[in-house]
């Protein structure tokens, strides 16, 4: 099928500058869109904007694209590329000592499919899993800041020595060396969260010195979300690298008016000469582990289970998630407690506490104490849960997506009940943010879906329709694209996405997916 190209006909053509739509004819080659050419596979894009595949920036696909690598979630929401290793917790690089207490902690994030192998060890063996599972899109890899960390100091939460910081540097750079795009971080989960300041500058420049990207979920994205803001553009500025914050958010109620306050760190650091984008998905909930309802030293020293059996423990974490605000860490239960937090996922297929999946804590507690409730499910699972939990406002959400750097994620978690945003945010952008409130034009949404994100991930040859760019291509229908998958029955796919081309091949046609895996794995 891609010897032959393709032709798609009868379509405007949105091709990433950020230009209107007009009509045009794309012509592919190969893996490439070419100028001129005769014949061809004809795909009829009448009444449909043909536009590059949309890039998916932060996702959490780094098990799913191994255990089922067709990822219908993502192509049938015009997704054709997915940047992995997000966080800062993730699978490679991997010591074999690690191995258990890593998977243990991703399957409240990644899932954990049981026929998925980690015989990997470093990201260039990561890279090659992928590549042997011949996935449907293409994939990008970030080195993920927990695993650097754990590889030298473990689960402590202390800063390293000069020798042990130099050591991780190392770690890193070898991850980058075998074609990682860049470092992630997530700065409330552990071990990231132990990091101070001048540990992600001296890493950071490791990124800056191979050209990659820092891509942060921020120590604070409520209370002390000014402040972390100006922490991580201070790390991007000292270190010189380029820098894209996770999910751009305020959460809690108490925060949304702080929104001009952050737009204001990042616009500062953009006139300074920093290179900053942001990407978010467009819901007012999150999802995430169900252990980051924890404050940070619950975690420290891999020690959680047993701090969850300690009864002083358990009452130190109980005053704690129910003190009064500001905290200085992302306490998940001061948004909205137990009616605001649901249970998304419980991994292990065994476990009876299934029957809490789609559940708010509240619900789920029953005539017990919710707390107690929480901590016992996370102690019996061994932390393997996942939740969705409501805290933000539509109204700061469009404030965001206003902003020409901000770009369009799905962060999405797979099993379980999951948000549905994995299946469902791209086209949610489409239908709400843009048809519906017209907050930016077709031409700007779709730069923020493909030129955006290719540009800050260093991703040559994406994001563009233009001759020699890669054949990465939707095409959907501006009328009627929409989400369909709610919060009750999120594994809903949408309409109105037509067709996807990824690398010259045709992976959904007629909104059907083909069979087709052309996807590869990117490197810089």
């Amino acid at each position: 099928m891609s010897a032959e190209g393709l032709r798609l006909v009868g379509g405007r053509v949105a091709d990433g500058s950020g230009s209107p739509p007009a009509p045009g004819v794309v012509l592919t080659q190969g893996d490439r869109v070419v100028a001129d050419r005769l014949g061809g596979q004809t795909l009829d894009c009448g009444g449909l904007i043909v536009a590059p595949g949309f890039i998916d920036t932060h996702t959490h696909s780094d098990l799913a694209a191994l255990d089922d690598p067709n990822l219908h979630f993502k192509t049938l929401q015009g997704v054709c590329c997915d940047v992995l290793g997000q966080d800062g917790v993730s699978v490679a690089p991997l010591r074999a000592e690690d191995v258990d207490e890593v998977r243990a902690q991703l399957a409240g994030l990644d899932g954990d499919p049981p026929d998925v192998d980690w015989s990997w060890r470093t990201v260039g063996d990561y890279l090659a899993r992928l590549e042997q599972a011949r996935p449907a899109i293409d994939l990008a890899y970030l080195v993920p800041h927990g695993q650097v960390r754990r590889a030298v100091l473990g689960m402590s939460e202390r800063r390293p020595s000069e020798l042990e910081l130099d050591a991780m540097c190392r770690v890193l750079d070898a991850g980058l060396a075998d074609g990682a795009v860049g470092m992630s971080t997530g700065l409330i989960y552990p071990p990231c969260c132990y990091a101070d300041t001048a540990e992600l500058i001296a890493l950071c420049r490791v990124v800056a010195a191979r050209d990659g990207v820092f891509v942060v979920h921020m120590r604070s994205e409520s209370d002390y979300v000014v402040e972390s803001t100006a922490e991580v553009v201070r790390v991007a500025r000292e270190a010189g690298c380029r820098l894209c914050i996770s999910h751009i958010k305020l959460a809690g109620a108490r925060n949304w008016g702080k929104l001009d306050a952050v737009l204001d760190q990042v616009e500062q650091g953009r006139e300074d000469g920093v290179a900053i984008t942001a990407d978010q998905y467009p819901y007012t909930a999150g999802s995430t582990m169900m252990g980051a309802i924890l404050p940070p030293w619950a975690h420290a020293g891999g020690r959680v289970l047993a701090r969850l059996a300690d009864p002083g423990a358990r009452a130190r974490l109980r005053a704690e998630l129910l003190a009064e605000p500001p905290h200085d860490w992302d306490n998940f239960w001061s948004w909205g407690g137990p009616d605001a937090i649901r249970v998304a996922d419980v991994p292990r297929l065994d476990s009876p506490n299934r029957r809490f999946i789609g559940q708010s804590l509240a619900q789920a507690a029953g005539d017990a104490d919710p707390i107690d409730f929480a901590l016992g499910l996370l102690a019996q699972e061994e932390m393997g849960v996942s939740m969705v939990a409501f805290s933000q406002s539509e109204d700061v959400i469009q404030g965001f997506y206003r902003r020409p750097w901000v770009g369009v994620c799905t962060d999405g978690l797979v099993g379980g009940r999951p948000h549905p945003r994995t299946w469902n945010a791209f086209p949610k952008v489409l239908r709400w943010l843009v048809r519906e409130q017209g907050l930016v034009h077709w031409g700007e949404a779709v730069r923020k879906m493909t030129t955006l994100p290719a540009e800050a991930f260093r991703l040559d040859g994406l994001g563009r329709i233009a001759p020699g760019y890669r054949a990465n291509l939707v095409a959907f229908d501006p009328d009627h694209v929409r989400d369909t998958g709610t919060f009750d029955d999120p594994l809903q796919h949408p309409e109105g996405i037509v067709h996807v081309v990824v690398n010259g091949q045709v992976v959904v046609r007629d909104g059907r997916p083909t069979g087709a895996r052309p996807g590869r794995v990117l490197r810089i």
